[in-house]
Formats: C-alpha cells, sequence, structure tokens
C-alpha cells in the first residue's frame, strides 16, 4: 500500500492503518513514526492524526504521561486549524485523561471542551469510541468516587456501544462497567461483565490484556483467588510480549492484589513495589487509580515492612488530599490502622479502622468496608476484647455475603473458626443475664446442613415453614425488616414475628447470627 502511494494524504492514510494494525503492540513501531511525519510535511490535516498516535505510544511504550499531555494538545490544537473535529475530539479526550492520571488541575477543563457544544451526529459517534470523551468522562466519575453516576454513564456507554455494533467499544464498556459493579460490591454481575469482555477479546483477537485484568479482579473479590492468579499472570505476560508499559503496571497491581487476598503478602509485596516505581517514572501522580498505595502497604505491614509500609502511606495521603480523593483516604486509613496495630497501639487501630469502614460504607465501596471490618476483627482479637472481635466478624461476613464477595467470606469463615474457641469459652464464663454472656451461644451446625442457598438443610431446614425460610433468605441478602416485608407483602410486624421464630428453631440470637452461620459453613 505504501510502496504504491505517491500523494502524501494517501500515504498517511496507509501510515495509520499501519500503525492502528499494531494495536497496544506498538513498540514494534519505531520507525514508522519518523517516516510518517517526514511525509506529513507541515500539513496540520495530516499531522494531527498522526500527532495522537504519538500521544498513544507515549504511554505504551514510553510510559511518560507528560510526553502523552504534550503530543495529545499539538494533535488537539492542529486538527483544530484543520477543521478535523473528530481528531479534534479525540485528542482532547487523550490529553484529558492523561491529565487526570497525573492529577493535573486541567483535566476537567480539557475535558469539558471535548464535551462542548456543539455536539453534531459525527460526536456522538464518538461516545463510546475506546479513546473518546465518553469513557473518559466515565473514568472520571469512577475516580471521584461517583458511584452511581459511573454506573449510569456505563451503562449508557454498554448500550450505545451494543447498538453500533463496534467489538471494541463493546469490549471496552464491559470492562468498565463491571469495574464499578466491583467497586459498589456487587460482585456476582462484576463476574459476568468482565467475562463477557474477555470473551468478546478473545474472539474478536483486540483488547486481551485489559479483559484479562478486569476479569482477575473480579475473580479476586466474587471468584477464586487461583483463577485470579492464573488471569492476572496472562495478563502481564500479553503487555510483556507487547512492550505495553501502561497496562503492565496495571496488570501487575491486580496480580499482587490477587496475591494478597491468597496469602501471599511477600508476593505481593514484590509486584505492588514494582508498579509504584513504574508509575513514579510514568507520571502517576493520582492515588485513585486501582487504590494499589493502599494494598502495598498493607502487604508490607504483613512481611514486616513497617517503614517503607509509613512511607508508602504519607506519600499518597498529600495527592489524595490535594485532588479530594476521599475513598483513597480511607483505604490508606485502613492501611495506616493496621500499621498503628503492628507499632502496638491497639486502641487507635481500632478506632482508625471503625472510622475507615464508616467512611467507605458511605461511599458505598462495599468490599473495601468489609476489608476494614475484617481487620478490625483482628485488632479486636488481639486486644483482647472477644465479643468486639466477633461483633466486627459478623458486619464482615454480612457486607461480604451481600456483595456474594466469595473470596472474602472464605476469610471471614476462616477467622470465625479461629475465634469461635475463644468466643465459647468467653460465653461459658460471662456473667449471666449481661451481654454476650446472656445465652448460650449460638448452635454450631455440620458443614453439611447448610445448602447452596445458604440456608439449614437437614432436620433443621425441616423446623422452618415455608415463610421462616424465605424470611431468612432475604436477611441473608441483606434486607432490611422493612424491604423484607415489602418484597413478600407482609407487614413489618409479621416479619419480627417470623424473625423470632426463626431464632428459636435455629437456636440463636439476631438476624447477624444467621449470615455467620451460612458464613460458617459455605464459604
Amino acid at each position: 500500500m505504501l510502496a504504491k502511494a505517491v500523494r502524501p494524504a494517501d500515504r498517511i492514510r496507509a501510515w495509520l492503518t499501519v500503525i492502528d494494525s499494531a494495536g497496544q503492540a506498538m513498540a514494534d513501531l519505531d520507525d514508522a513514526f519518523p517516516q510518517a511525519l517526514a511525509d506529513a510535511g507541515a500539513d496540520p490535516r495530516l499531522l494531527a492524526p498522526l500527532r495522537l498516535r504519538l500521544s498513544r505510544r507515549a504511554l505504551l511504550v514510553l510510559g511518560s504521561l507528560p510526553r502523552a499531555r504534550r503530543e495529545a494538545a499539538e494533535a488537539a490544537r492542529l486538527a483544530a486549524l484543520a477543521g478535523d473535529r473528530r481528531t479534534e475530539l479525540l485528542a482532547l479526550s487523550c490529553q484529558a485523561r492523561a491529565e487526570a492520571l497525573m492529577g493535573h488541575q486541567d483535566a476537567e477543563h480539557t475535558l469539558a471542551r471535548a464535551l462542548a457544544e456543539p455536539q453534531g451526529p459525527q460526536d456522538q459517534q464518538l461516545a463510546c469510541a475506546p479513546d473518546g470523551p465518553g469513557h473518559t468522562r466515565f473514568r472520571m466519575l469512577l475516580a471521584d468516587d461517583r458511584l452511581e453516576e459511573a454506573r449510569a454513564a456505563g451503562a449508557a456507554l454498554v448500550r450505545l456501544a451494543e447498538r453500533r455494533g463496534a467489538v471494541p467499544s463493546r469490549i471496552l464498556s464491559l470492562r468498565g462497567l463491571a469495574e464499578t459493579e466491583l467497586r459498589a460490591g456487587r460482585c456476582a454481575p462484576a463476574l459476568d461483565l468482565a467475562h463477557r469482555s474477555l470473551r468478546l477479546a478473545r474472539d474478536a483477537g483486540v483488547g486481551e490484556g485489559p479483559a484479562l485484568r478486569l476479569a482477575a479482579l473480579a475473580e479476586a473479590s466474587g471468584g477464586g483467588v487461583a483463577r485470579a492468579l492464573s488471569l492476572a499472570r496472562e495478563a502481564v505476560h500479553r503487555a510483556q510480549e507487547d512492550g505495553d508499559l501502561l497496562h503492565l503496571a496495571r496488570n501487575l497491581s491486580v496480580l499482587g492484589h490477587a496475591r494478597l487476598v491468597g496469602g501471599d503478602p511477600e508476593g505481593a509485596v514484590l509486584a505492588l513495589r514494582r508498579v509504584r516505581e513504574m508509575e513514579r517514572a510514568q507520571g502517576v501522580a493520582d492515588p485513585a487509580r486501582g487504590r494499589r498505595q493502599g494494598d502495598l502497604a498493607e502487604a508490607l505491614v504483613r512481611t514486616g515492612g513497617l517503614d517503607e509500609a509509613r512511607e508508602v502511606v504519607e506519600s499518597t495521603r498529600a495527592p489524595a488530599i490535594r485532588l479530594g480523593r476521599v475513598g483513597a483516604l480511607a483505604v490508606l486509613q485502613r492501611a495506616e490502622a493496621q500499621l498503628t496495630a503492628a507499632r502496638g497501639d491497639l486502641d487507635a487501630a481500632a478506632a482508625a479502622l471503625r472510622a475507615a469502614a464508616a467512611r467507605l460504607r458511605a461511599l458505598g465501596h462495599r468490599i473495601e468496608e468489609g476489608r476494614a471490618e475484617l481487620a478490625l476483627s483482628q485488632v479486636e482479637l488481639r486486644r483482647g476484647d472477644i465479643p468486639a472481635a466477633r461483633t466486627a466478624l459478623d458486619a464482615a461476613a454480612h457486607v461480604f455475603r451481600r456483595a456474594r464477595a466469595r473470596t472474602w467470606l472464605e476469610r471471614v469463615s476462616a477467622e470465625l473458626a479461629a475465634v469461635e474457641p475463644e468466643y465459647g469459652a468467653y460465653v461459658r464464663t460471662a456473667a449471666p443475664g449481661s451481654g454476650p454472656g446472656a445465652g448460650p451461644p449460638p448452635a454450631a451446625l455440620p458443614p453439611s446442613a447448610l445448602p447452596s442457598s445458604g440456608l439449614p438443610s437437614s432436620g433443621l431446614l425441616d423446623a422452618l415453614a415455608e415463610m421462616e425460610r424465605r424470611v431468612a433468605a432475604l436477611v441473608l441478602e441483606g434486607a432490611t425488616n422493612r424491604e423484607i416485608a415489602a418484597r413478600l407483602f407482609i407487614s413489618v410486624k409479621t416479619v419480627e414475628a417470623t424473625l423470632t421464630r426463626v431464632y428459636r428453631k435455629l437456636g440463636i440470637r439476631s438476624r447477624v447470627d444467621i449470615v455467620r452461620l451460612a458464613t460458617r459453613w459455605t464459604g
């Protein structure tokens, strides 16, 4: 094609075809850009799309956000001179994305320029394009902890991409919506969306690396750690093969997260420390991107690297405050509380974890909230406050069960097994008629007593009437008494009376014990 092309415009179109066909593997095109720029000469109409590709290359191959920003800004300027609206909007979107990652104050303003009126038919076609303003806006909403707005924007991008039939846009939109669902603690839809994105990516042969990363992240909370590790390793391998530094750092962060969830803090430190070094070199300054600093600090605490953990927390806090990243600050607070506990101040650690859990709950970050409750239970156990440890574990179990976070439920089950003997001893020796010692501990059920629904089976299940089973099932979903009444078309008083019968028949005292029993034995 290039050999036959004589006119500069024809040659640039051929160069763009060659460059775009490389996808994320742009490291092999180092010789292409100088020749293409020479063919473009000083014509802004020809230079603008090339500068846009150079911006993407700066991200993927060079790992330089400042250079990516400069190239995108130049592409936008040239496109405006040439009257090339499509390239101008894509360039402004790339510029805004680079600025957001850098924590640059102009990111919102640049994106507003891309979304400004008038928006013609061609502009609307770019709404769900992988590098378009729609996806950039979605990412910025997610970073701002505006989860419901991000969810609505992500769902709209999925619908638009499916209507247009654009496979790369469908892959990206499904992936983005999956990440939003995961942050909001909806693991089942997150897993489904992530694997739909991965299947599409594998079938089309495009965007597999990022799709693998999101599938691994979803598996790490809602599926299985072994699958998460396998998918994350494949994602890392693909990024290394492509020479893609941007996605290599992101994929390594998910590998580190999966290792931490799987009980390998040493392996997590190795991966996440490398991510931190790479992102520093790239110029990434926004701590809301992936929250890996919190994971790194936690892994360092577990491995005894307390001084390094302190440095990670302190160096991340400043940009988080400057950018108003409330969610990132709450995750850092959880990690810092674990550091405080490791240094021996258990009272301060417990107070900080309660505060972190409350902040994360208010933001809607359910998995992160459950992790704070789980960490609190460990601190309370060290303080010797067995009832408080059990209360925190019950809270974590409630959050993770409602989120369908299977891997975290397994962690809670293990913690419950460790706490149970001490709690039983506490109950037996506590003063009768007061606190947790007011009655016998909840009945211990054999593992076979709980089926996949999470409700007791065998003789215990037979003891529950149909309405009692339905009410208990909704308790496991986290529904309030009022919500249960509305869904079953009964009164709140009937719900309360039904639950009283359930407690009596199962030998327990509260709705959290229903969750605790199901969590303990189903994993």
